[in-house]
Order: structure tokens, then sequence, then C-alpha cells
């Protein structure tokens, strides 16, 4: 009996506590909600600066007409205001691009200008009467066009592509090959080829597949502007053919024979490579005119052509014996 009345006590202490507890901290969460919303008011109340992005667009282009020039597509516009309408900036979606017509601000001879003064009154167009802008970036738009002047061009690797040790690169392909560039006469006359941005890749082991950009220069446009890069490195392996001895300059009547008639030619390729490298592809010579300038009992050798793909080519022996006869 006693142990029951016992037990009856706790569970009326701990509620009560528990009670007390759960009324002080809702209380605290009051206050705290409060004074946080408090602080959010008087924040959002003061000025601030800030950087909001806002498209552009230039429009009603003529059907005939290419504009060349990277214009930029974004402004970027440093405003000052009240908090909660900077708020409505950033995090709201009533700014709307801004459309620049291309007929107004043509100026002729393949040039187009925009001033900053012009883009700030089409910005305050939809800005709040309180809003002042700062800053706008770039501060002026210029654009170039044409009339379709363009021009195929082979896309060119513009940068350095190192193979890991014991590979060498067999191959880098570009996707397309050949691109479209749009520009002025003049200057898709002095171009032949078009080149991609800086690249740079280091102790590359296998097949790199990346999308990159071309160059990008003053009233010039290439469609596409961006091509996909596949690089294809291969194991170094060494191997060895056997070579014909070719005379040459051989005067009429005379015949060289060499001995052996055949000789190694040693070098390095991807082990993919070889499966194309045939001993024809190769040319060993032996020269008439230089055996007769320097006498000996034997023959120098020179390797004069290699197939694509083979590195550190060379001869074993280089020397061989001889004998001239009359025909």
């Amino acid at each position: 009996m006693e142990d029951r009345q016992a037990t009856r006590t706790d569970g009326i202490v701990r509620n009560f506590f528990f009670r007390m507890f759960n009324k002080e901290f809702l209380i605290f969460l009051s206050f705290l909600l409060l004074s946080g919303a408090f602080w959010l008011v008087m924040t959002l109340n003061e000025s601030y600066e800030r950087e909001i992005k806002i498209p552009l667009h230039l429009e009603n282009i003529p059907r005939r007409v290419v504009v060349t020039s990277n214009i930029d597509d974004t402004l970027r516009i440093t405003v000052r205001d009240r908090g909660y309408i900077l708020f409505t900036y950033l995090y709201g979606n009533n700014l709307k691009p801004v459309r620049v017509n291309f007929n107004t601000y043509n100026k002729g001879n393949g040039r187009g200008l925009i001033q900053s003064s012009d883009i700030q009154k089409m910005l305050y167009q939809q800005l709040f009467k309180s809003t002042r802008i700062t800053a706008v970036k770039p501060d002026k738009f210029e654009f170039q066009y044409n009339y379709g002047e363009s021009k195929q061009l082979a896309v060119r690797l513009n940068g350095k592509i190192t193979p890991g040790r014991s590979y060498y690169l067999a191959n880098v392909k570009f996707t397309p090959e050949v691109v479209t560039v749009y520009a002025s006469r003049e200057k898709l006359d002095s171009l032949k080829e078009i080149y991609t941005e800086l690249i740079h890749l280091s102790n590359v082991t296998d097949t790199v597949v990346k999308e990159v950009n071309l160059v990008r220069q003053a009233g010039m446009k290439c469609i596409p502007a961006k091509v996909k890069m596949s690089v294809f490195p291969d194991v170094l392996t060494e191997e060895s053919v056997e070579v014909p001895i070719t005379a040459v300059n051989m005067p009429e009547g005379k015949v060289l024979r060499t001995f052996p008639s055949r000789v190694k030619v040693l070098f390095t390729t991807g082990a993919g490579q070889f499966r194309s490298i045939r001993p024809e592809l190769f040319k060993v010579e032996a020269d008439y005119w230089e055996i007769q300038s320097r006498p000996s009992d034997k023959c120098a050798l020179h390797l004069r052509s290699v197939p694509y793909g083979v590195r550190n080519a060379r001869l074993e022996p280089t020397q061989v014996d001889y004998l001239i006869e009359a025909q």
C-alpha cells in the first residue's frame, strides 16, 4: 500500500515539472520567434547594394543578317534599395529580360552599339521607383554582323596533351572536324584554320572525350561554337622489321650488292598502330656517290623514311659489306 502511494506521488511530481518545463520552453520559443521576426523586419528595412543578373536579348534581327560578335547575353547591374525590395529582385520572378531592337541600334557598316544609358532606361521601366542603379556591367554593348559571308575551316588543337609514361598520343580527333565561321570578308581571307581554346592535359593513359570551346575573336562567330574532342593514347612497344637495302645514284652499267641485302629496323610504336606498319613503308638507302667519295670496306646505310606512328627508328647494323659489279 505504501509503495503504491509513493509511486503515485512520484508521478504527480514528474507531471508537474514536465508541465512547468514545457510552459517555460514555449514562452522562451515565443520570445525567440518574436525577436527573430523583429530583427528580420529591421534588417530588411535597411538599404543595401546587390548585384543582379538580367538576361539581354537582341531581337528583330533581319533574316539575312548574321550577328558575328559574341555579345554578352547577361547584364550584371548593381542596385541600391531596401532589403525587402532587393529580396524580391533576387528571389522573385518579376524581372524580365531586357529586349533590344536590332534596327534601333544598328549603326551601319556591320556594327551596332547600345549605350549604358539606354540600358538603364529600359531597366528602370521594371524596377521599383525607390531603386537606384549604381553600376551596369558591361558599360556598353557593341555588336558586329554581316550578310552571311562564311568559310569552312578545319579545327586544330591549341595547347599541349602529354601522354603518361610508356604511352604515346595515337590520335586527337574533333567532331565535327570542320566548322562554319562567319566574319568580315577581310577576316575570313586571313583565316586558314580555327583553334580551340587553350587546352592542357597531362599524364593521359586512357581515352579522354570532352566538349571544348573554339577560340573567341571579336567579329567572328563559329557554328558550332563547341566541338567534341577525343584523345586516344596508346601503349608504346618496341618492334622490328626487316627492310631491303636500295642503292641510289648508281651510274649506268653498275650494280651495288650488299651483304646482307636486308637490314633490321628497330623502332617503338603504339601496340594498336603496329598492325598497320609494313616493311615496304620504310626506306633504307646506300648512296653510290658517298661510297666513291669515302672509300671503305663497308658502306653506310641511311634510313630515309618511316611510316606514320613510328618513333626512335634505328638501323641494325648501320654499315654492311658491299660489292660493285658491272652489268
